[in-house]
């Protein structure tokens, strides 16, 4: 079993020049040869081969291919984020819709996301907007908001989304409700002027660390808030600076290796981020990336997470740090399309194909040629 993950000074350095030379042996394991070898499972091919055809599903339905879209059959029948975590319909929504939509000031960019991302669902978002009108740090007004939410639950509404465990804050804060204790949060977090000193941080570390000074804010959510206010313009933090790895990433981690060689799940994320070219070629495999954008530490962690649920059915035999077999949730195709939007600063919203175009085009669902998983 590996090292847990903990901070060390110089880990991240010591991570991108430590794995070298990788190659196969006769069990099928991958090896790094380095004075503490990182030992590989089958699983991490698979690695790179998910992710590879995860972004062509993307692509094939950006460019209006009809479905299937695949033909694995894993990933027809199950439901898998994107490669890219903004390419995700809650965060494409959350861009567009919430960080961008409305006063750009710090305080309010601020509110609003965070906000946002204590319930992650965009049908409590839009029923927030719906009755109180306005979503706005400026008038707000913490009975209002309970109110509205309050209500919701009484009629059997479910206002969080199922992708996170949020706390219940109730040591914190005192309220049975769960919801009542995030609101208190974010009064909280307002009435600090977190919005300005997450501004001034001079790292998104430092940032996270701000955000993960106050209840309820784990490593895990600590890192996702911070990597969602960074796709608005108060800051603009490196991605490839930190990475926290969440529960799924840490399972599909040690299904890929079966030893880490001394490093921690953290150092393996960054070391597979950074060799993402070198893999992807190793294996003749054409990974589009997000127009010219490579992979970053948050997508690699997000990867692990997908291939985790993935793994159990492709390789049931290989087990990680949980004992889950089964993916809960079926692929079920929206009605609404996503008109993809990513943060202007990342300056490729204008290489997105124009859907009209793409409806003029001839036979283009036969230009596709997909990667097969193994």
């Amino acid at each position: 079993m590996s090292r847990p993950l903990r901070n060390r000074p110089d880990s991240s350095s010591r991570a991108q020049n430590q794995l070298s030379l990788f190659r196969h042996n006769q069990r099928e394991k991958a090896v790094f040869e380095t004075l503490l070898p990182a030992c590989g499972t089958l699983v991490y091919d698979t690695y790179w081969r998910f992710a590879a055809e995860r972004q062509e599903v993307f692509f094939r339905k950006l460019e209006g291919a009809p479905p299937p879209w695949t033909e694995d059959p894993t990933i027809a029948k199950h439901k898998f984020t994107n490669a890219y975590r903004a390419s995700d319909r809650v965060s494409q929504y959350l861009i567009r819709h919430v960080i961008y939509d409305g006063d750009q000031s710090p305080e309010e960019v601020f509110f609003r996301t965070i906000l946002f991302k204590l319930f992650n669902k965009i049908e409590t978002w839009e029923l927030l907007r719906s009755k109180l009108g306005t979503v706005a740090y400026e008038d707000f007004i913490y009975d209002r908001y309970d109110e509205v939410l309050t209500a919701a639950l009484a009629s059997k509404t479910r206002i969080y989304s199922a992708a996170y465990i949020m706390p219940s804050g109730n040591r914190s804060f005192g309220h049975q409700a769960k919801h009542r204790n995030h609101l208190k949060l974010l009064e909280l977090m307002m009435e600090d002027e977190v919005p300005k000193r997450v501004c001034d941080a001079s790292s998104m570390r430092e940032a996270f660390k701000i955000l993960r000074s106050y209840p309820m804010v784990g490593n895990f959510l600590g890192y996702q808030f911070v990597t969602d206010l960074n796709y608005s313009e108060i800051c603009d933090f490196s991605e490839i600076e930190f990475v926290i790895p969440g529960p799924g990433a840490l399972d599909g981690v040690h299904k890929c290796f079966s030893d880490l060689g001394g490093l921690n799940e953290a150092e393996i994320i960054r070391l597979v981020t950074d060799r993402q070219e070198l893999e992807f070629k190793r294996l003749g495999l054409q990974f589009r990336t997000l127009w010219g954008r490579d992979l970053q530490l948050i997508d690699c962690q997000n990867l692990f997470c997908e291939l985790s649920k993935y793994a159990r059915i492709v390789h049931p035999d290989i087990r990680g740090v949980n004992d889950r077999t089964r993916i809960k949730q079926v692929y079920r195709p929206s009605v609404k399309p996503i008109e993809y939007w990513f943060p202007p600063k990342w300056d490729i919203n204008h290489l997105i194909p124009d859907p009209q175009t793409l409806d003029d085009r001839p036979n283009s669902s036969q230009t596709f040629r997909g990667s097969r998983l193994l």
